[in-house]
This record gives C-alpha cells, structure tokens and sequence, in this order.
C-alpha cells in the first residue's frame, strides 16, 4: 500500500497493546493478550477511526520483546485485513536494529511504521534528519510517521530539520504534540508532510490552515473512539461549531489525567496511566503494565481512572447521538 501526504486524513487513532493477566511479571515469555487485541482493533476500525497506529509510548515498545512485537503486529493487521492503513510503532536504540525491527513488521502485514527514533542520547536536528533517510533508504517506498515528542526524545523537531523531513518521500506525517510550534510547523512544510496535532488542539490548527491540517491523533482511540470519530467528520466538513461542541466534551474527559498539568511529570507514568484509563473507560481490558513500568503514584491514580470513566460518558453520549441519527 503506498501512501502519499494526502492519504493522511481524519482521525489517527493510537491504540494499547492488551496483556494476560501475568503481564506485569518478569517471568513471563508471552505476555499478549491476542484475543482481546482482535476486540480491540475491530471497535476502533469498525466504529471509523481512519488510521491505526500502534506501540507508541504506552503501547509499550519499550517493554515488549521482539518475538511478542512481531506477533502484535501480525494480529493487528490480520484483524484490519486492510480497511484502512496501519502503522506498525518501533523503536530501538540505534538506526541498525530499528531496520531490522522494521522490516519484521512490514513482513507481518504493517503498510507502514510509526518511527521512535533512538533515546539513549540526544539526538541533533542533522542527526534525525539522517536517520530517517537512512531508513527510507534501507526501505525504499514504506511510509514513515515520525514520532516527535520532545519529553520521550530529549528534545524537539525544529523547522528546519521538519522541512529536510519533508524532501523525503518516505516520511509522509508527524505526530505532533502542539504548542506554540504547530502553526509554523504546518506552514513551514505545507502539504508536502502531514503535521498531526493531538485531537484537542485539532480544532484550532485546523481553522487557521483548513487544506493543512486534515489529521489528528488521539490515545483515547480504545476508550471511546465514537466521539472521535465524530470530531473527525465535524472537522472535514468544516463545522466549526459542532467541533467545538465535540472537542469540549473530549476536554472535559482528560482535563483529570495530568496532575498538575506537568507533561514531563505525566510521562514517566504515562503506561500505567494509559492502562487505568483503558480499564475504566470499559471497552477493553489492557490487563497490567509490563515490567520495569509496574509502579504508579496515588497522586496518578485516580485522574487515571477519572478520565476512564468520563471518556466511558462521553462515548455513550455519541454513540446515544448516532443511534439517533
């Protein structure tokens, strides 16, 4: 499946990897829980999430093993059997074993990769721009979304090193996490790359530059993507108040996630975090954090499990909304 910058549209949906209930145990060979993987992903796809990403952060790639990386993504894009693009998370520690990594995914059915670049150090803006051209290089053809997260890579894309991203054909789309960059991000490199804002800063982005900003992404795709799904259709028919209806509602249901609105502080927990959401939303059962992410503070705790329960309110009042309609 070759997919250009303008096949990115609408909601990018990022999902969970479900584990058995010994998940959470060192001991443990096979930790995935496929059954409730292929749930999963027939609720995201089957509702209308438009693209489905996997094994970012808290779809813990840093705690899974190849072998179980390999076999998650195979279910995912077997469950998928195609209806719409899929792409397979990876990150490693250096650009040899992210290729190899890689191409293991795609020969397991990905249409393309959602790339972490390696964390140990810094990397320079010259250097990241040097990494995903080695990769399109060593995979002529196969999309790549870059994962920037200036909290988990130790520092931001900034524009220039986003506009040597967009001359390469490979890197069709950025998952973006917003402040006061977006905008110039999106400007510097026009329709030649993708820039995704989180679904909360979608509607903002996409009112400033409509024929830009055509895509977002959420990690609340498995807690109730209906509302999502939603806010997406709002967005591409331009209804500027019904999407400020819909981003309101999916506002009120993370405002309790972060304590103390420190995105540095929630990303350390951000895995268990994510799994207590998961869990109390209802949808799924994401069973335990792998190890060594197992630990979680009280201060976390409950704003993890608030924001479960009201993204479980916010997708009966959508669901209620096209039942209706």
């Amino acid at each position: 499946m070759r997919i250009h910058p303008a096949d990115i549209n609408g909601m990018v949906g990022i999902v969970p990897t479900p584990a058995s209930p010994d998940g959470d145990k060192w001991s443990t060979v096979d930790s995935l829980n496929l059954p409730e993987t292929e749930k999963m992903i027939r609720i995201v796809v089957d509702a209308g999430i438009d693209i489905v990403l996997t094994n970012g952060t808290f779809g813990e790639c840093a705690t899974l093993t190849a072998d179980e990386h390999i076999t998650f993504t195979a279910c995912v894009a077997q469950t998928i059997a195609g209806r719409v693009p899929f792409f397979a998370g990876v990150g490693t520690l250096n650009t040899r074993d992210t290729i190899t990594r890689s191409k293991a995914l795609l020969a397991a059915g990905a249409d393309g990769l959602f790339i972490g670049r390696p964390m140990w150090l810094a990397m320079t803006q010259q250097q990241i721009v040097e990494f995903h051209r080695d990769l399109a290089e060593a995979m002529p053809g196969v999309p790549q979304i870059v994962y920037d997260n200036p909290v988990a890579f130790k520092g931001k894309i900034d524009q220039d090193a986003y506009i040597a991203l967009a001359k390469i054909p490979e890197v069709v789309a950025a998952k973006h996490v917003g402040g006061p960059a977006l905008d110039s991000d999106v400007a510097a490199v026009g329709d030649s790359l993708r820039i995704l804002p989180v679904n909360d800063h979608w509607l903002d982005a996409a009112r400033k530059q409509p024929d830009l900003v055509t895509a977002a992404w959420s990690g609340h795709t498995a807690c109730a993507p209906a509302p999502l799904v939603a806010l997406a259709k709002a967005i591409a028919a331009r209804d500027w108040d019904d999407a400020a209806r819909i981003t309101a509602r999916c506002s009120w249901a993370t405002e309790a996630m972060m304590v103390g609105g420190d995105l540095a502080a929630f990303m350390n927990y951000s895995i268990p975090i994510g799994h207590l959401r998961f869990a109390a939303a209802g949808l799924i059962d994401p069973g335990p954090t792998r190890p060594p992410y197992t630990s979680l503070p009280d201060s976390y705790r409950e704003g993890g499990t608030e924001t479960g329960r009201r993204w479980a309110v916010v997708q009966r009042e959508f669901v209620g909304e096209t039942v209706a309609a």
